[in-house]
C-alpha cells in the first residue's frame, strides 16, 4: 500500500482472470492496461466500426518528444521464438503518422522497431507488423536480431515529435499462446512466526508488544501520506485483542496529538519480525463504510521512515527503493473489490502494479489474504487461489528490490485516495483472526553437522521436553531478534516456557562438538 507519495504511474488490472497481462493484448478485459508517461494518457474505448469490440485509446499531449505508454507482461515476449508483433492502429485523419514499439528487460539493452502509417488512412484500421529480427538497439543506430525474453512493451506515437493526437490500437499479438502464470514456484510450509491473537475470556486486551509496534509519529508536515485524515494511536480504543481476534478500529472522534487535531483515529502496526522470502497468510474481514482504507502490506526493513519500528537501526534508503508489497487493500475501487500491488523504483520513479479481484461482502466474510515471495517471483492469493504473479525476466534493484528483509504492516487509514468518508461513519474495525509467516524447511550448517532431537510439545505453553540419542551438554534459547534468553534445563532435559511471551523462539542444543537448532512456538 503506498504510504508515501503515490506514483504517477498506475497499472490497474481488474477482476480475476486465469491469464493476466500477456500476449495477445486485445483489450477485451481490464487486464490489458497501459500506463502513459510524460503527458500521455491511456484508456479503453469502443471500436468505431464495431461497438462491441473493446480497444485501447492512446492519447499524446504533444508536450514531450518521447511521451509514450508501457505495459509490464506477466509472460514475456520471447524473441527467440516469436520475432513478429502484429497489431492494428486506427487513425482519425489523413496525415502521415509514425509509431514505434520498444521491448525492454531490466537494465539490458532495449530494442525497438519503428513503423510509418501513410497519409490518406483516415477513419480506418491499418495493419502493422513489427519485425524484431531486424530491430534497432535503443539510443543507437545498431541493427540486431533481437534474442531473449522481454517483459515490458512500450509504445511511442509520433516519436521524436511534440505532436498531440489520439490513436486506437487493437490485437497486439506475437503469435504465442496464453498460459497461466499464477503458479507458485516455491512452497513455503514451515511456520516461522505467527500471532493467533489468543486471549482469555473477558474484556479487550492490549496487543502483544513482543510481536507488534504502534507507529504513531506523524510524517513531516503533520499529516499522513496520500491525504489520509486520521491519527494513528497506541490506545486500546484503536487496537486490541478480544475473543481470539485482533481489532484495528477506525473511529470518528476529535483527537489532538503532536500538535495536530484530526477528526478520525485508527492504528498502524509494524511487526517486530522481518524476513526474506516466504509466505504470509492473514485471515481477515474488513471495515464497513466509504472512505475506509484497510491494508495488509510489507515494507523493506531498510526504509528510512522516522517513527517506524526498524528505522533507528536499519533505515538507510527511501521509499520506494526499500520495496513495498501490498498483500491486500480495500477502498480504492468499488465496494468488495480488493487489490494487491507492488511498488518499486522502476519506470520513471514510483511504479505501481495493481491487480484487483471482486469478492463477496468483505466486511462480513473472512478471507485469507496471502503473498508467496520467492527469489524469482511474488504471487498473491485469496483463499489459497493464486490470482496475480509479479515476475520480471531480468531482476535488479530497480524492478525487484525484494531481496532483503521485509516487515508486516496492518492498518486502517481514512479518506485520502480512498475517497469521501461516509458522513454517517462512527467506527468500524478490520478484524484479523491470525497472521502467519512460513518459510522453507531447509537445513542449516548446524543441522548438517549436528544431530537429531525431538522437541515436544511444540507448540508449548508450559514445560518443553528435549529427547535425543546423545548426551545434551548445554542449550541456548533465542528470540526472533537474536537476543539470548536465560532458561534452566532440568536433569530430565526439560525447561519451562510459562514465563515467556507467545511467539517464535529458536532453541540451540549442544552435544559435544555437534549443535542443532530447532524452532519452538510458545502459545
Amino acid at each position: 500500500m503506498p504510504r508515501f507519495l503515490l506514483s504517477l504511474f498506475l497499472i490497474i488490472a481488474a477482476t480475476f482472470s486465469a491469464f493476466s497481462q500477456q500476449m495477445p493484448i486485445d483489450f477485451s478485459d481490464s487486464q490489458d492496461v497501459f500506463t502513459g508517461f510524460s503527458g500521455a494518457s491511456f484508456s479503453q474505448a469502443s471500436d468505431p466500426q464495431d461497438g462491441s469490440n473493446r480497444v485501447g485509446r492512446f492519447q499524446n499531449s504533444g508536450n514531450d518528444l518521447y511521451e509514450g505508454f508501457f505495459i509490464d507482461l506477466d509472460r514475456p515476449v520471447d524473441t527467440n521464438t516469436d520475432k513478429i508483433i502484429n497489431t492494428r492502429v486506427y487513425v482519425f485523419d489523413n496525415q502521415a503518422h509514425s509509431i514505434l514499439i520498444k521491448l525492454e528487460r531490466g537494465t539490458e539493452n532495449d530494442v525497438e522497431v519503428p513503423k510509418g502509417i501513410p497519409a490518406g488512412m483516415a477513419n480506418r484500421w491499418v495493419d502493422l507488423s513489427f519485425d524484431f529480427g531486424n530491430a534497432v538497439v535503443s539510443g543507437t543506430s545498431t541493427v540486431i536480431n533481437a534474442d531473449g525474453a522481454y517483459d515490458r512493451l512500450t509504445v511511442f506515437l509520433e516519436p521524436n515529435e511534440s505532436k498531440s493526437g489520439v490513436f486506437l490500437i487493437d490485437d497486439m499479438d506475437d503469435g504465442s499462446t496464453p498460459t497461466n502464470q499464477n503458479r507458485i514456484d516455491v512452497e513455503y510450509t514451515e511456520l516461522v512466526w505467527s500471532d493467533e491473537f489468543e486471549t482469555t475470556a473477558g474484556s479487550k486486551q492490549p496487543i502483544n508488544p513482543n510481536n507488534w509496534f504502534h507507529q504513531t509519529k506523524l510524517p513531516s508536515g503533520g499529516s499522513w501520506f496520500n491525504g489520509e485524515v486520521q491519527h494513528y494511536t497506541d490506545r486500546i480504543e484503536n487496537s486490541y485483542m478480544e475473543n481470539g481476534f485482533l481489532y484495528i478500529n477506525a473511529k470518528r472522534e476529535t483527537f489532538t496529538d503532536q500538535g495536530e487535531t484530526k477528526q478520525f483515529t485508527s492504528a498502524r502496526l509494524n511487526s517486530k519480525f522481518a524476513f526474506t522470502y516466504g509466505r504470509i497468510d492473514v485471515r481477515a474481514k474488513l471495515p464497513f463504510g466509504d472512505g475506509t482504507w484497510p491494508a495488509i502490506w510489507t515494507l523493506g526493513k531498510n526504509i528510512n521512515e522516522d517513527g517506524g519500528y526498524w528505522d533507528d537501526q536499519f533505515g538507510t534508503v527511501s521509499w520506494p527503493a526499500c520495496g513495498e508489497i501490498d498483500v491486500m487493500e480495500h477502498g480504492l475501487a468499488a465496494p468488495n473489490e480488493v487489490s494487491s500491488a507492488l511498488h518499486t523504483p522502476s519506470s520513471f520513479g514510483n511504479t505501481v502494479n495493481v491487480k484487483k479481484r471482486m469478492l463477496d461482502d468483505v466486511a462480513n466474510n473472512f478471507y485469507v489474504y496471502s503473498m508467496n515471495w520467492s527469489p524469482n517471483q511474488i504471487t498473491f492469493l485469496i483463499d489459497d487461489v493464486p490470482y496475480y504473479t509479479y515476475n520480471p525476466t531480468v531482476k535488479d534493484n530497480s524492478n525487484y528490490p525484494f531481496t532483503k528483509d521485509q516487515y508486516i504492516l496492518l492498518n486502517v487509514a481514512m479518506g485520502g485516495i480512498a475517497g469521501n468518508i461516509d458522513p454517517g461513519f462512527t467506527q468500524s474495525p478490520m478484524v484479523i483472526d491470525y497472521v502467519r509467516v512460513y518459510q522453507e524447511n531447509t537445513a542449516s550448517e548446524d543441522d548438517i553437522n549436528g544431530f537429531e532431537f525431538i522437541l515436544y510439545p511444540n507448540p508449548a505453553a508450559d514445560l518443553v521436553q528435549i529427547k535425543a540419542q546423545q548426551n545434551i551438554d548445554t542449550v541456548e534459547l533465542y528470540n526472533l531478534l537474536g537476543s539470548k534468553i536465560e532458561i534452566s534445563l532440568s536433569t530430565d532435559n526439560s525447561f519451562s516456557v510459562n514465563e515467556l511471551s507467545s511467539g517464535i523462539y529458536f532453541l540451540k542444543v549442544y552435544a559435544g562438538a555437534a549443535a542443532t537448532t530447532k524452532r519452538l512456538l510458545v502459545k
